[in-house]
């Protein structure tokens, strides 16, 4: 509560935190801004609305090719191709990475040697081949750009309003590394963030929303302790493995509640 206080309080905190998560995991062109020592971990709350503003941008490219014609398939491509960009794959890359490092790593230390390795395995080369064509076989099966709409704002958002709590409930795998220099995500922190993520959900009704919302804890609850297992903690890898998989889960629960 404190935290949520301190927060409507300071309007301009919220914008610079917002401003924070749009650069950090988005690739739009914004302007220079002074975050005056504000942290990832202390603004990960507004990470979903980064991911509104990925879904609006996947949602507008498929409205407006079907505009023009082009049929569902073409259309669901160009709209998974519009919000991979937008990202920069920075998700996707963490999905090839704890791929490989889980599936090819024997030890600990091999699997954190791995996921640090630009190059790209057999074992992450196939899990990102199935995240794009998972999550174009949702996409192109929609009925019209509103359904494309509700589907890619819900998904993108409640996908990153699990990360802070991801990252509050497990401690870095590393000393150093994108994760450990993020700092350490508060209760508070984590629980807004997830909230945030949450409401987008209802644009699938209220059925949708609650599969959607079980569906996310009993993978969140699987992950967390794959990563425990695997390498003791979390690392930017994971926390972007984590998005990727909880985006194809509420897209696939959408594919069912919008039909």
């Amino acid at each position: 509560m404190l935290k949520l206080r301190s927060m409507a309080a300071s309007p301009r905190r919220i914008l610079d935190d917002i401003a924070l998560c749009l650069v950090f995991f988005t690739r739009l062109p914004l302007p220079v801004i002074e975050f005056r020592g504000r942290s990832l971990a202390a603004a990960i709350w507004a990470a979903p609305v980064a991911g509104l503003a990925v879904g609006l941008i996947g949602a507008i490219v498929f409205a407006t090719a079907e505009r023009f014609g082009l049929a569902i398939g073409p259309a669901a491509a160009l709209a998974l191709a519009a919000t991979v960009i937008t990202t920069g794959c920075l998700h996707e890359d963490g999905l090839s990475d704890v791929a490989d490092g889980f599936g090819g790593g024997k030890s600990r230390g091999r699997k954190l040697e791995i996921m640090r390795d630009s190059r790209i395995g057999a074992y992450g080369a196939s899990a990102l081949g199935l995240s794009l064509l998972i999550r174009w076989s949702v996409l192109s099966q929609v009925a019209d750009p509103t359904q494309a709409l509700f589907t890619l704002v819900a998904a993108h958002a409640a996908s990153r309003g699990v990360l802070g709590a991801f990252m509050h409930l497990l401690p870095p795998a590393r000393s150093e590394g994108l994760s450990a220099g993020a700092g350490a995500v508060s209760r508070e922190t984590a629980v807004l963030g997830a909230v945030l993520g949450a409401i987008p959900l209802l644009l699938l009704g209220l059925g949708g929303a609650i599969v959607a919302l079980i569906l996310l804890g009993l993978l969140f609850t699987a992950f967390r302790a794959l990563c425990l297992n695997q390498i003791n903690g979390q690392t930017g890898d994971t926390v972007g493995a984590l998005q990727q998989l909880s985006e194809i889960a509420v897209l696939l629960v959408a594919s069912v509640a919008l039909s």
